[in-house]
Order: structure tokens, then sequence, then C-alpha cells
């Protein structure tokens, strides 16, 4: 049975779940906010809080305890001299999760771990209007464009059936042309005819 034994082993040995989750603690410090885990960033949040606190306190012995985690001089300063101050009326909850969906490739939960004062509401709704696919209107310029070619092969082609017209109607009238004239040619021939049978007789 498992019973009172807190906290994830995250698949790491002991040695390596405690590096990790010093060096994830001196990066909030450091840029105040960092992407990873959902299941990293709730044991790298406890540790954060803790070091939080011990910032609040500001004596030498809390400085020694802070950068015992830490092994950072840079994120230890950071800690007591720019961090702790703005925590001073705070009574924990110094730290924030925001659900950003899930990774490509293993699909596992990723999350924000941001420390609150630092980041306001707005850009907190920002996050989470970035993770939302945005809909664009391009289907409706595509039909427009789609619209505009119909309209010009719709006149295409009323003028290639006008030419076809025009093809046929000049062919009827040259044939119509010729059989008036063999039509008279044969009138002149039998005129003739009639004319040489009178000399005859």
């Amino acid at each position: 049975m498992r019973h009172q034994k807190r906290g994830r082993k995250l698949g790491r040995s002991t040695s390596h779940r405690k590096a990790m989750l010093s060096n994830m603690a001196a990066s909030v410090l450091l840029h105040k906010q960092i992407k990873t885990t959902e299941a990293k960033a709730k044991e790298a949040r406890r540790l954060v809080e803790r070091l939080i606190t011990y910032g609040k306190k500001g004596t030498t012995h809390a400085r020694r305890l802070a950068f015992a985690i830490l092994r950072d001089k840079k994120a230890t300063s950071i800690l007591f001299d720019e961090i702790a101050p703005v925590y001073e009326g705070r009574q924990g909850g110094y730290t924030r999760l925001i659900k950003l969906g899930y990774r490509p490739n293993d699909t596992s939960k990723v999350v924000l771990l941001q420390l609150v004062d630092f980041f306001s509401e707005e850009s907190k709704k920002d996050k989470k209007k970035s993770t939302k696919p945005v809909k664009k209107a391009e289907p409706k310029k595509a039909e427009v464009k789609k619209e505009a070619p119909a309209e010009e092969s719709s006149k295409a082609s009323e003028q290639e059936q006008a030419e076809e017209t025009a093809a046929v109607e000049e062919p009827a009238k040259e044939t119509e042309e010729t059989v008036e004239e063999t039509s008279e040619e044969k009138v002149e021939e039998k005129a003739d005819k009639k004319d040489d049978t009178d000399e005859a007789k």
C-alpha cells in the first residue's frame, strides 16, 4: 500500500528528480513563468511556494536554505530582492497553473506555471485565447473569387455561341445565293433552247 507517500516520482531517480525540480524552480524565479507538463508543474509549484516563503522571512538562515535548494546565486538574489517584497501582503497562493491543452506527440497535458502578481488577468485571458484555434474568413474570399471566374466563363460562352451562330448563318447565305444563281442559269438555258427550236421550224 502507498499510504502517506506524497509526491510524484515522475519516472526519475531521486537525485535526477531533485535536480530537475530545483532547475525548474530557478527558471520560474528568473523568467516568472515556465511551460511544462501538468505533473511536473504541480511538483515544481510546491517547491516555488516554499522558496517564496523563505524569501519573505529575509533572514540569513532563510537565504542559506533557499540557496541549498536553488544552487544559483542570481536566482536567490532575485527571490529575496524582487519577488519576496511583492508578496508581503499575500498569505500563500503565489503561483497559478494555466492549462494550454495537449502536447502533439504524446498528448500529455501542458500547462503554464506563472507567478501571480507579475502577470495581470488580461495576459491570462490572452494566453487562453492564443491557445484556441482562430477561425479565418478565407472561405468567403474564396467564394467571391470563384463567383468572378463563373461570370467571366458565362460571358465567354455567350461570345462563343454568337460566333458559332454567325458562322452557321454565313454558309446558309452562301448556299442560298448559289441556288439562286443556278436557277437563273437554268431559266436562261431553257429560253435559249426554245429560241433554237423556233429557228429550226
